[in-house]
Formats: structure tokens, C-alpha cells, sequence
């Protein structure tokens, strides 16, 4: 019986142990990415890092781009400034809070 109790609470904390490599490695993860978002990030604020993550890895990869220039019979140029400005505001335009739409009315 102790020898049950011992695993037990050894095994216990492994995983506190456990939980809290994997919290860090996360923090670590956010800090190096910025798309990777947070518990604060905003549905916009994710979507538009998808997309511009997205458009610049078409734009960096040139089979990518070649692809989306023969799909849209535009000159690769052409289609890669395009990305290059949906890259701006690439879901449109920030959602108002709730607290910037009380203060203009």
C-alpha cells in the first residue's frame, strides 16, 4: 500500500511538472511567433495573421505563386503585388469594440 500512495503522489507531480514545461514551451512559442495568438486575441486579430501568414508564404515560395498566376492568367508580378496589398488589411477593417462605439454616440 505505501508504494501505491508514493507512485501516486510522485505521479502527481510529474504532471504539474508536466503542465508547466508545456505552459512555457507555449509563452516561448508566442514570444517567437507573433500569429500564434494569445488567450486576448480577437477572432479579427487571428484571421487577418492566417491570411498574411498565407499570402507571404505564396509570395515566398515561387511554385506557389506561378500556381496563382496561371490560375488567375495574370503576369506573376502582377499577381504578387497583388497579394502584396491584400497583405494590408487583409479581412478589411477592424471590428469597433464595444467601448469605441460608446464614445461616438
Amino acid at each position: 500500500i505505501r508504494d501505491r500512495v508514493s507512485t501516486q503522489s510522485t505521479g502527481h507531480k510529474h504532471l504539474t511538472n508536466m503542465s508547466t514545461t508545456i505552459q512555457s514551451q507555449v509563452e516561448h512559442l508566442q514570444a517567437k511567433y507573433v500569429g500564434t495568438g494569445n488567450a486576448d486575441s480577437t477572432r479579427h486579430e487571428w484571421a487577418v495573421q492566417q491570411k498574411r501568414d498565407a499570402y507571404a508564404s505564396y509570395i515566398g515560395h515561387p511554385a506557389l505563386l506561378e500556381y496563382f498566376s496561371v490560375a488567375l492568367n495574370e503576369p506573376k508580378e502582377r499577381v504578387r503585388c497583388q497579394f502584396l496589398a491584400n497583405m494590408v488589411q487583409p479581412c478589411g477593417p477592424p471590428p469597433q469594440s464595444e467601448a469605441t462605439a460608446i464614445d461616438e454616440d
